[in-house]
């Protein structure tokens, strides 16, 4: 993913203190939504005011506690959307984003058959056309399939109801096809970017939107982290409620899984099914 560039703000030597305090504090915004937009990516991403448009970003200020979100729960309510759990259950929601198969998914379905673990993967319109076999195993096991759109684009950017349904449900028209049911929805905006115009657009389509309260730079096939820096990230920043976003094309996801869901439930946490949240 790549990040935004930092535009150049001019410099007037001249000015009150007061606008050059007003110019300090807009250039605290920019980089704060520039820290969002790399989602989990840094140690310690600066929390943000509950937004109505952005990229989804966290903060992480406690370790074992839930992280501070740059929308509120109350704020994404509104539009059927979720991004955390109840804080006070020790259960878990595991989703995966799937936009291409690349051998690992297969470890990922054993590992979550042998812990009984339901899982969401979000998917886009090449994994369904490349992999239907994989979709109809996912299906097969109890897990929910859910719509990434079709084609992965930044759909904070569309305005206009038709386009940002065209990505939707040609998606769901290819997973009926394939798995001869509708598709439950769900959906996830690709990179976490997202508008508060297309949050209510996939209201008005019936979806519930999910972010996630979890997840760790896993994305990278060439770059992948080792299982230490893995463990470190998901077992020191797990919290009660989590929604965790995990890679399918991740080899450390596929590798590590099963010992990292053992290490879950020693710690007295249950998986439970987004289906639940709603």
């Amino acid at each position: 993913m790549n990040l935004c560039s930092f535009p150049k703000f001019p410099v007037f030597a001249s000015r009150p203190r007061r606008l050059a305090g007003a110019a300090l504090l807009a250039l605290t915004v920019f980089l704060a939504g520039n820290a969002a937009a790399s989602q989990t990516a840094q140690e310690h991403p600066p929390a943000v005011a509950a937004s109505a448009e952005g990229n989804w970003g966290l903060s992480f200020q406690q370790e074992g506690q839930p992280p501070v979100a740059n929308a509120t729960a109350d704020y994404l309510r509104q539009f059927q959307a979720h991004y955390i759990g109840d804080t006070k259950e020790k259960i878990l929601y595991l989703t995966f984003d799937a936009g291409y198969e690349n051998g690992n998914t297969p470890a990922i379905l054993d590992a979550l058959k042998k812990h009984h673990a339901p899982a969401a993967f979000f998917l886009v319109g090449n994994y369904l056309e490349t992999s239907p076999d994989l979709v109809k195993r996912m299906v097969a096991e109890g897990h929910t399939v859910g719509n990434h759109t079709y084609h992965h684009p930044d759909m904070s950017k569309i305005s206009t109801t038709d386009t940002f349904s065209k990505e939707l449900q040609d998606l769901e028209a290819l997973y009926q096809q394939v798995t001869g049911q509708p598709m439950k929805k769900f959906y996830r905006p690709p990179q976490g970017r997202y508008s508060e115009a297309n949050l209510q657009m996939a209201k008005d389509l019936g979806y519930h939107t999910f972010f996630w309260s979890l997840a760790y730079v896993d994305w990278y096939e060439n770059q992948q982290p080792s299982h230490e820096e893995a463990f470190q990230k998901l077992l020191g920043r797990i919290h009660p409620g989590a929604i965790v976003l995990l890679h399918s094309t991740s080899r450390t996801n596929a590798e590590i899984l099963d010992e990292l869901l053992t290490k879950w439930e020693e710690m007295g946490y249950q998986f439970g099914s987004l289906e639940d949240l709603i």
